[in-house]
């Protein structure tokens, strides 16, 4: 019965002091990045240029609105916005939505922006597991008569933090 307490104390005692500081996943760990678009005066391509009354939302596979968790419904001024990618897919459907009104989805200037890339799951730690980050970025925009977004320029293909934008629209 001794040689069995020894057994389970050796055991107790190699898992308690096995365990390593990055068993609890810091908030300070970078995780997946978001997005990150910055909207430019097209008239001075220098100069950021706020949208008024901006809300993005995401799109899914069936055209349905995806309200994204840390944008407000509450429309903003703003110049520059992280948006979500996907991590399922290759590519991501959003609308920036210019002028919206309330809570009235068919006001205002709709564009339709399709995010092209590659996902890569890269290992953080243990306790924090995967992030994805995301390579040969390209966009596509949707059309039509009434655009008000004019051109785009990409800044950065691979999205890895949230430290700068990754892509400029113009406007």
């Amino acid at each position: 019965m001794d040689s069995m307490k020894k057994i389970i104390a050796i055991a107790i005692l190699f898992s308690v002091f096995t365990c390593e500081k990055d068993d609890i996943c810091s908030a300070e760990t970078g995780t997946t990045p978001k997005l990150i678009l910055r909207f430019y005066n097209i008239a001075d391509q220098d100069e950021t240029k706020a949208v008024p009354n901006l809300l993005v939302y995401g799109l899914n596979d069936f055209d349905e609105v995806i309200l994204f968790d840390h944008i407000e419904l509450s429309a903003a001024n703003t110049d520059s916005i992280a948006i979500p990618l996907r991590t399922d897919v290759n590519f991501t459907r959003f609308v920036v939505h210019r002028d919206f009104e309330g809570d009235d989805f068919e006001t205002g200037n709709i564009d339709v922006i399709t995010a092209n890339f590659e996902g890569e799951n890269v290992y953080v730690s243990r306790a924090c597991g995967y992030k994805t980050i995301f390579n040969n970025l390209a966009l596509d925009l949707e059309t039509d008569s009434e655009n008000w977004v004019i051109n785009s320029e990409i800044l950065k293909t691979t999205i890895e933090n949230e430290t700068t934008a990754h892509v400029k629209i113009f406007h």
